[in-house]
């Protein structure tokens, strides 16, 4: 049977785990592998190497960045099929399914490539009598992603490329049902020439991510999963400074052991952009370049105090302008109010949403 472990420093975990889990093929119920459970002590260690990493990553041109980058989308694109297979053997998804997850994330990773434009400041002069207003984009620091395991490949290629590119380094927690297709990433990373310790997998279970949670060093933590978890991560996170993101994970044909399907919303692609130190702010449901996106995409499961600005990039806080509903309260909402007040249900080619960007 395999034994996937942990990823740290440029290299897999050599340790002994006090706790381990079964991996299972779909297809027939039965076991095929192991997993290692990490500790806080390993997730401590992890994080360690990470934030060792982050003053060489961050002083990184941004050239090199980019050629890191395009090095890496290359090697994803030749083991494409690779990693379909280990995702259809440990998630159940047909190959066909599989290998269409592996090129949504390419398509981040491809976005990343240019993140020399991207990451672009500002400067205006006279704004005020005799003040100028600049803004810059600056690195957190270390970053973690919690994945969810209907998307092994694709939701964490929605963060850590564009995280990575922005000069932070990243510790990801994948799915422990499905933990695979995290280490052959990994692997393709350092491949890539990607330097020790800015991108680090950590597998395991509520341990792992509550040790994520409260450790010092980890400056921010996107989160993709269901929306009671969601709360859990995004209060826990921000009781300890951390700046938080997440979504309601996307739609899944595998149903749970209720029998009901678990659905969600996508994360925004552009989540671990370079934020503005200034006190500017994108416009509220505008995109990259201003390219508009879903309502919901700004309607998160669980609000961010500063819900318009990247969970990656350094910069002061500022309040929102207006407060925000989460999915759940404005489905509610619309529902109460009377009839006459009510709008119209829109047509939606996006699965999953329904009127006023909501969720259904």
């Amino acid at each position: 049977m395999k034994h996937i472990s942990h990823w740290i420093g440029g290299k897999p975990w050599d340790g002994a785990a006090e706790r381990h889990g079964d991996i299972y093929d779909p297809a027939t119920g039965q076991v095929t592998g192991t997993v290692d459970y990490a500790s806080a002590t390993v997730v401590g260690d992890t994080v360690a190497a990470a934030a060792k990493a982050f003053g060489g990553w961050r002083g990184t041109s941004l050239a090199k960045r980019a050629q890191i980058l395009f090095a890496f989308r290359e090697l994803v694109r030749a083991h494409q099929h690779e990693l379909a297979a280990l995702i259809s053997s440990e998630h159940g998804k047909v190959a066909s399914d599989a290998a269409g997850e592996v090129a949504r994330g390419l398509e981040v990773a491809e976005f990343a490539c240019g993140i020399g434009h991207l990451l672009k400041g500002g400067f205006s002069e006279n704004v005020s009598t005799g003040v100028d207003a600049y803004s810059i984009r600056q690195p957190l620091g270390v970053v973690a992603g919690i994945t969810p395991f209907n998307f092994p490949a694709m939701v964490p290629m929605w963060m850590f490329p564009v995280a990575i590119a922005c000069g932070n380094t990243f510790v990801l927690k994948p799915s422990e049902k499905d933990p695979s297709a995290s280490l052959l990433l990994a692997q393709l990373w350092a491949e890539a020439g990607l330097p020790e310790g800015v991108f680090n997998v950590v597998q395991g279970d509520k341990e792992a991510v509550d040790a994520l949670l409260a450790h010092p060093d980890v400056r921010a933590v996107s989160f993709v999963g269901s929306t009671p978890i969601a709360r859990y991560v995004y209060e826990t996170g921000t009781a300890s400074g951390k700046r938080g993101r997440g979504k309601r994970s996307a739609p899944s044909s595998r149903r749970s052991a209720s029998g009901r399907r678990r659905t969600a919303c996508p994360a925004s692609r552009s989540s671990a952009l370079g934020g503005s130190a200034s006190s500017s702010r994108t416009r509220p449901g505008s995109g990259p370049c201003g390219a508009r996106r879903p309502a919901s995409w700004t309607t998160g499961a669980w609000p961010s105090p500063t819900p318009t600005r990247s969970a990656f990039a350094a910069g002061p806080s500022r309040p929102a302008a207006r407060s925000r509903r989460s999915c759940a309260d404005v489905t509610s909402w619309s529902s109460t109010r009377p009839a006459a007040m009510r709008s119209p249900a829109r047509s939606s080619s996006v699965p999953g949403y329904g009127p006023i960007g909501s969720l259904v």
